[in-house]
């Protein structure tokens, strides 16, 4: 992933804002109104930062803030950590602490400065570096003030600025200013935030500045949506921009794409004799798909995945030679690789921006920026289209998995760029069937064997804990898994169907005591031993924020215990059915052939829904949690 550069973007570069360093210096603790001092374990007294473009190859960034930290919980805001690498420097940096009167104890010096390298044990190659500084104070409530200038090579990356985006954090005062000279253009987006920009003009040009104050802590609910929904953000972007000595256009994604297609220009040229492999292995094949996959297998089976934060910004992919003679590379180097593969066999893919992980919701359709921190490759077929995850030795052809489904992208070709979304993967494939055959002994003991196949996302955690971890650690984390009491597993194993949608087939063998509890002559049995909903959530009179459900998806349990000898069944738990806007439940439990048999359906609709309709999936979970908990009731034969 190329993560140097959205690293540097959002942390260093987003944070907050400025206008000439406002603020008039008094730090005491008692200035601080009550209502932003609950709940709160920091708050920002005065964030000024002012993003200057100097010309269409420099830009800088100067920000001056002052943070009161008010218990140990608030520490890690108390340090200045600033990247830099060959298109970032570091112009100056200074910091100030005061006590909780506002009164000055010492300022940052110098040598007491680290700069260190920022490579980790996952990144071969990396240019870039940090400077971190700590006053390393315990004495509660105190204040940091810093000030510090960056300088960049370019005007690539503008600001996002969300200024309020954790909890237990309040603001005082925080604000951005953008200068940029008459002849320069740039966008912004705004999201929860109140008025309009106030323009200007200084002797530096034209100036747009955007300014919260008195934000108090935001406290999230339950299945909140993201921080950009709830709180004020603001996206910034250019028009025309320069990034070292290559020059593009953002104003539109195909105008994006063809920047992206710059920096990939004459990258995919192959050796003689991986040219000679390829069509070894694809001229003989039946059609583009097969051929897809084996040469996917290929590049699997002949690379490893390494970060590399080397380059323009850590952007523009190493030469498919490199990654032939080398093997290995990042996810721009491996994915530029296979579309090299590709296209020597004859099939056109496509390199493909992405925002993956949790941050689908930066990418913006309407507004075109820069939000990726990663690459995958489109590969359009006639009948289909196969989407391939590059840096994965284990994945199969055509599957992402959540780290990448359900999202916008932006495909890349010499034309430029497109939007296009990713697969999002329905009910019927994120699908958990799980099937138990056991019994239950006179003296509780439970004796089982659980069979469950899980389906596409479901099957994800379990993918890579089985095909990463050893057994050891296979086994912890089932344990972690299951919630029985004075249990073991005695054996497991598991198989996998590696298809475009991929299913894992796992086989546990458990013991557990006195899962059945007796009192008197009656011993009381909860049917459904594995798949027990966790969520029991408090009605809310007033929420806030829209309901963001996950993932949809269904799961089917069957279960059959034979019972202990000697005992009958005397009490059955009734049979439920629910639906809802949020899915589906039934659980039903049934006495056949001196056997307990269960059967549990629920089915999920995920998505956003507003608040209002909260209370009401509150009541749905707690049926469900109320019925995944009855029990049936055995008593003794007389």
């Amino acid at each position: 992933m190329f993560t140097r550069k959205f690293f540097i973007q959002f942390i260093a570069i987003t944070v907050t804002a400025l206008n000439c360093f406002a603020g008039d210096g008094d730090y005491s603790v008692s200035k601080i109104p009550e209502e932003l001092m609950k709940d709160a374990n920091v708050v920002m007294r005065m964030d000024e930062t002012r993003f200057e473009v100097i010309n269409i190859g420099k830009s800088i960034i100067k920000r001056k803030y002052a943070i009161t930290v008010l218990n140990e919980n608030g520490d890690d805001y108390a340090y200045l950590y600033l990247w830099y690498d060959k298109l970032r420097s570091v112009n100056s940096m200074d910091g100030i602490l005061y006590d909780a009167t506002g009164k000055k104890i010492k300022s940052l010096k110098k040598s007491d400065v680290k700069d260190l390298s920022a490579t980790d044990e996952g990144t071969l190659a990396d240019d870039n570096r940090y400077k971190w500084f700590s006053f390393f104070h315990k004495i509660y409530p105190y204040t940091v003030e810093y000030e510090y200038e960056l300088q960049m090579k370019g005007t690539y990356n503008y600001p996002r600025w969300q200024p309020l985006n954790k909890e237990k954090y309040a603001i005082e005062q925080s604000a951005l200013t953008i200068v940029i000279p008459q002849d320069i253009t740039f966008r912004y987006k705004t999201f929860n935030y109140k008025g309009q920009p106030v323009s200007g003009t200084d002797k530096s040009g034209k100036t747009l500045r955007w300014e919260v104050k008195a934000l108090p802590p935001v406290e999230l609910e339950y299945a909140s949506p993201s921080w950009d929904y709830i709180v004020p953000t603001v996206y910034t972007a250019p028009d025309n921009f320069k990034l070292d000595d290559y020059e593009g256009n953002m104003s539109t994604w195909e105008e994006f794409g063809k920047f992206a297609a710059l920096l990939n220009k004459g990258r995919d040229k192959l050796p003689d004799d991986i040219k000679q492999k390829v069509h070894a292995l694809a001229d003989g094949l039946k059609n583009d798909r097969e051929k897809v996959r084996v040469l996917y297998e290929y590049m699997q089976q002949n690379t490893r995945y390494i970060s590399i934060q080397l380059g323009i910004g850590g952007l523009q992919p190493f030469d498919a030679s490199f990654v032939a003679t080398k093997k290995y590379g990042d996810c721009k180097a491996l994915s530029n690789y296979m579309y090299s593969l590709l296209k020597e066999a004859g099939i056109k893919s496509h390199y493909t921006l992405v925002r993956a992980g949790q941050g689908a919701n930066y990418m913006l359709k309407d507004f075109p920026y820069d939000p990726f921190n990663h690459i995958i490759l489109c590969v359009p077929l006639q009948k289909d289209t196969v989407w391939l995850e590059c840096t994965s030795q284990i994945e199969p052809a055509g599957y992402l998995g959540n780290f990448t489904d359900d999202r916008y992208v932006l495909l890349v070709d010499e034309t430029g760029g497109k939007l296009v979304k990713t697969p999002k993967y329905t009910k019927q494939q994120n699908l958990q069937i799980r099937s138990i055959q056991g019994k239950i002994g006179e003296d509780g003991l439970l004796t089982i064997n659980v069979n469950s196949s899980y389906g596409a996302l479901q099957q994800d955690r379990r993918h890579g804990v089985f095909n990463s971890l050893s057994r050891d650690k296979q086994m912890e984390y089932l344990k972690e898994q299951i919630d029985l009491p004075h249990y073991d597993v005695v054996n497991f194993n598991f198989s996998e169907d590696k298809a475009a949608i991929p299913t894992l087939k796992e086989h546990l063998e458990i013991k557990a005591l006195n899962y059945a509890s007796q009192t008197g002559k009656r011993l009381f049995v909860t049917p459904n031993i594995i798949s027990r909903t966790y969520s029991r959530l408090k009605p809310i009179e007033n929420r806030k924020y829209p309901v963001s459900l996950g993932m949809d998806f269904i799961d089917i349990d069957t279960t059959v215990l034979e019972m202990p000898g000697g005992y009958i069944v005397e009490a059955l738990p009734q049979a439920l059915k629910l639906e809802s806007k949020f899915g589906k439940f039934e659980c039903s439990t049934e006495l056949k052939e001196n056997k307990l048999v269960y059967h549990r359906y629920i089915e999920r609709t995920g998505g956003e829904y507003p608040a209002s309709d909260y209370n009401e999936l509150v009541k749905f979970y707690d049926q469900i949690y109320k019925a995944d908990r009855s029990r049936v009731v055995l008593v003794k034969k007389e």
